[in-house]
């Protein structure tokens, strides 16, 4: 059984990471990246099959990540690092000057855990599908996921990829959606309605599940069921609703901490609304 307390507090932790490392910077992107902590901690430390003193590009016989929405790099990176793959320490240089930990995912400097660079909206679900293929010829029973924004869903490559892996049964493949109803510019209803998410993915025949992505039990039984799901003929995707900037109360609720960072008396603030539980970096 999951230890969902211990989970709860590397989420709590994570949180702490993204608020002082966009604080440190002067820069990022905090609001996505609160939202989805409880998502990618569940993944890395539950669900995935990975081994992080063994990263390789290959990833033979191994699950593989890939983040579409790399503007949430700074969970990301905490998760990454938290789950053994670099130094806690090197999390202080995110986003500066030769650093490997730039505001986007990089493969320039062969960051461990980063197998694309991502940032460019609409690509990572594409990406996927080439790696889940790539995995079925190699016959290896792995699984591929890919986690986008839902702002990114307004990116045509998006459903000409949703399109691909429905109609060639690409069922190795677990996409999540971020579905906060927030982008940079505004509330996506606003921006470019996205509609009946849920229906828009059963047209395409997709396997749909649909979670609170805030509530860490939730997203560990549907991460797993998502796996249940794989490998009986259709590619399976989370809608994860999440809320931007979780875990900060002045941060909760609306678009404007989607790529601001905190000043030194706010990041104090939001602080302390989280509990530090595993040590800050």
């Amino acid at each position: 059984m999951p230890d969902i307390e211990k989970l709860q507090k590397i989420a709590n932790q994570v949180r702490r990471d993204i608020v002082r490392m966009v604080n440190g910077a002067k820069s990022g992107h905090p609001g996505g990246s609160l939202g989805c902590a409880d998502f990618l901690t569940a993944l890395y430390f539950e669900v995935l099959d990975h081994d992080p003193k063994k990263f390789n590009m290959d990833a033979k016989e191994e699950d593989i990540f890939f983040l579409s929405n790399g503007h949430i790099s700074p969970a990301f990176y905490s998760v990454l690092a938290r789950s053994g793959y670099f130094e806690l320490s090197e999390l202080a240089s995110f986003r500066k000057l030769y650093s490997r930990l730039q505001g986007h995912p990089s493969v320039a400097k062969n960051t461990p855990g980063i197998r694309i660079a991502s940032g460019s909206l609409g690509q990572g679900l594409s990406v996927g599908i080439g790696a889940a293929n790539a995995k079925k010829l190699n016959k290896d029973s792995k699984l591929i996921y890919v986690l986008m924004g839902d702002g990114e869903l307004e990116e045509g490559q998006v459903w000409e990829a949703a399109m691909y892996a429905s109609a060639k049964k690409v069922d190795n493949l677990i996409a999540v959606v971020d579905y906060n109803g927030k982008q940079i510019d505004g509330p996506t209803d606003e921006v470019l309605s996205l509609g009946n998410l849920k229906a828009k993915w059963e047209a395409f025949d997709w396997e749909v599940l649909e979670i609170n992505g805030n509530d860490m039990p939730a997203v560990v039984s549907a991460l797993h069921e998502a796996k249940g799901k794989s490998g009986k003929g259709k590619p399976v995707v989370i809608l994860m609703k999440t809320e931007m900037g979780m875990g900060i109360d002045f941060m909760m609720g609306t678009h404007k901490w989607h790529g601001s960072a905190p000043n030194d008396e706010q990041t104090h603030a939001a602080l302390s609304q989280l509990t530090e539980t595993l040590g800050d970096y």
